[in-house]
């Protein structure tokens, strides 16, 4: 299937180029492009910063029965003392999330499972490009401008109340004024949606961050700029040549935020990785610079990982 799809994608954009009114919904633009230079992210970055996330990511693609015990062998042993408050999902048209208050850093923890690609409904919701207006009960501050993945913003609707309310009752139970909400791929996006949806519910004085790691582009220019106005530190993760980051492609009117850190480089043998900060959005020195024509089947396992110290996405990185 994935052989299939690149030459599609290559033919859709030509063909959406050409067409004199949208194409399924979705205006033709190429939005904000950035040339900065990169700038190198120190270890201490990375360990302090998007370690932690990363292994809350992993931990995502655990058995919902596993993750909610916390026995879901290494992913869960290389995080103690995380107590689940919820845990759930499908697979398929809900992937696995859970919810988790987390004592040593304080904090309230929402985590999304990516893309299984043997599972054929979380595949059908990665590559509906259509875009619809935000949900305003969910996203109250987005304008009629503001547009979404329709696939991406369905797949957070089905958890979006279960989110809300256990994070709600997790930070009064525990005093907690932090909430970090990560994820990877498919999970990275609906994570996205999700601090969004909590940033704008939540009150001030509760700090909401997300880090999240493969992430496609989730909505419009406008999207993108109100998502950089909610989060001026967010950071999504990209490692290498994976295809992930660069759909559904920005000719169909798909911004990427701020706060791209891109991995050049991951050491085999220490598993730790070179990554570069990347200024602006769709920063052409870094994954936006990517042509769909140039990445092939080899550049899939670099979504799955090693990202980072080792860390891998996917079922097979947690087997239990």
């Amino acid at each position: 299937m994935t052989r299939m799809l690149f030459p599609f994608l290559a033919v859709l954009v030509t063909f959406a180029r050409a067409a004199p009114t949208p194409l399924f919904g979705i205006e033709i633009d190429l939005g904000k492009e950035s040339e900065d230079k990169t700038t190198a992210v120190s270890q201490d970055v990375i360990t302090t910063n998007i370690l932690r996330p990363a292994l809350f990511s992993r931990t995502a693609y655990c058995s919902a029965q596993s993750v909610t015990n916390w026995s879901c062998g290494a992913p869960c042993d290389a995080i103690p003392n995380v107590k689940v408050l919820t845990a759930g999902g499908d697979d398929g048209a809900i992937p696995g999330f859970f919810i988790a208050s987390d004592p040593d850093s304080q904090t309230i923890v929402v985590a999304h499972q990516g893309t299984d690609a043997h599972k054929i409904l979380s595949i059908a919701n990665d590559i509906e490009f259509a875009q619809v207006d935000a949900n305003t009960t969910r996203f109250p501050q987005a304008g009629s401008d503001v547009k979404l993945h329709s696939g991406f913003q369905d797949t957070q609707e089905r958890t979006a109340d279960i989110v809300m309310s256990t994070v709600q009752s997790g930070l009064s139970s525990t005093g907690f004024k932090r909430v970090l909400v990560t994820g990877h791929s498919l999970g990275a996006a609906v994570a996205s949606l999700d601090a969004a949806m909590l940033r704008m519910a939540l009150p001030d004085d509760i700090e909401v961050d997300s880090v999240v790691f493969g992430l496609p582009r989730v909505g419009n220019q406008a999207w993108a700029d109100l998502f950089d106005s909610l989060f001026p530190d967010f950071i999504y993760v990209t490692n290498q040549d994976d295809i992930v980051p660069t759909v559904p492609p920005h000719a169909l009117d798909f911004e990427h935020p701020q706060g791209e850190i891109h991995i050049t480089a991951v050491n085999n043998s220490t598993g730790d990785a070179t990554m570069v900060a990347c200024p602006g959005q769709e920063n052409q020195n870094c994954s936006a610079g990517k042509s769909l024509a140039d990445i092939t089947d080899d550049s899939i396992p670099d979504h799955l990982g090693p990202y980072l110290a080792g860390i891998s996405f996917g079922g097979k990185a947690c087997p239990a």
